[in-house]
């Protein structure tokens, strides 16, 4: 996880970009973060990571184990921590970051965690078909059927699809593109949208499967000659370090 900020999610809009291309995006406050400690390899710790602290609290608020924790590095008391490994940007605690650590053309992956949907059968929880809703179906147009068998092995196995708990899980949208960066705002503008409720913390964190510089692949048409397609594949590699 070598970049990433605690955000709140806002709510979702349309903007244009440079090309007058219009995006539906979702707008996330990642700002202020706090830096609340520096963890290093060669310290007790034993591994390199940044904590750092996004909403300001009143320190009643919060419990003598954590607040203790925060005053120890002389940071100010925030609603939620969140601890990045490997962070390749160099702080110190007391700093804050942003929505700079981004820039447009990068990609994120977004941490959410879904709409709770309460106790649910197994039509929308599993999207089971449910019994037939011709006549003589009595009761059974939304159960799921047997869920066993017979003597052996006499028991439900386990996995089985049942109806239960849908929603409030933790989950990750990955890939997704930053169209705008509003550092006075401390806003980012992500396109596309990723699990949560308006209001609900978030966590976005620089993307694991296209890193910062990523470009797509070049295509290479039918009858293209390899060497034409290693020089355009060199250029875009060399227009991406710049």
């Amino acid at each position: 996880m070598p970049l990433g900020l605690i955000g709140k999610k806002l709510g979702h809009t349309r903007v244009y970009d440079a090309s007058g291309v219009l995006h539906p995006v979702t707008v996330v406050l990642v700002g202020p973060n706090r830096v609340l400690q520096v963890k290093t390899q060669a310290s007790k710790d034993g591994y390199n990571a940044v904590q750092l602290g996004f909403d300001d609290q009143k320190e009643q608020r919060l419990t003598k184990p954590l607040l203790g924790h925060i005053k120890k590095h002389s940071g100010v008391a925030v609603k939620r921590i969140k601890e990045f490994r490997n962070f390749s940007k160099d702080v110190k605690p007391g700093e804050i970051v942003g929505a700079t650590l981004f820039a447009p053309g990068d990609y994120v992956d977004c941490i959410g965690t879904t709409k709770g949907q309460g106790f649910e059968g197994v039509m929308k929880r599993h999207h089971f078909a449910g019994g037939p809703a011709s006549h003589g179906a009595k009761g059974w147009k939304r159960r799921s059927g047997a869920i066993g068998q017979r003597l052996f092995p006499g028991t439900v196995m386990r996995g089985m699809k049942m109806p239960g708990h849908m929603g409030q899980v933790t989950r990750t949208t990955q890939n997704l593109e930053v169209i705008q960066v509003r550092d006075t705002d401390n806003l980012l503008l992500i396109k596309g949208s990723f699990p949560g409720a308006e209001g609900d913390y978030v966590v976005i964190r620089e993307s694991k499967k296209r890193p910062k510089g990523w470009k797509p692949a070049v295509a290479v048409t039918v009858g293209k000659k390899k060497s034409e397609a290693k020089a355009a594949q060199a250029a875009s590699a060399a227009a991406a370090k710049k």
